[in-house]
């Protein structure tokens, strides 16, 4: 139900979108988030948007990341700019119809992720 997409390998201070497609329910209802993670460490929420509402995201991509919600396109996007390689992770997207915070076990609904490799 979420797919995601626009993961790669990219040197220090370069830039990468990801796209999330979501289909058998509209995003526009939904709380979307990103959430990353790294080997060896806990998933953690990245950024996220509401139905109606603020984006909010993690202090650490403050100013650096920009998350999105394409109601007609049924799809979410994050836009990472000035990347840094301890943003080095797989990329998952989430969706709960109730729930929009940073605790992961509270959505239901999860992509298989992509992976990101910043280099130095």
């Amino acid at each position: 139900q979420l797919v995601e997409s626009g993961g790669g390998s990219v040197q220090a201070g370069e830039s990468l979108r990801l796209t999330c497609v979501a289909s058998r329910f509209p995003v526009t209802n939904y709380c979307m988030a990103w959430f990353r993670q790294a080997p060896g460490k806990e998933r953690e929420g990245v950024a996220r948007v509401e139905s109606i509402g603020s984006p909010t995201y993690a202090d650490s991509v403050k100013g650096r990341f920009s998350i999105a919600k394409d109601n007609a396109q049924n799809t979410l996007y994050l836009q990472m700019d000035r990347l840094k390689p301890e943003d080095t992770a797989t990329y998952y997207c989430a969706a709960d119809r109730f729930y929009c915070g940073f605790l992961p076990l509270n959505y239901n609904t999860w992509g298989r992720g992509t992976q990101v490799t910043v280099s130095s």
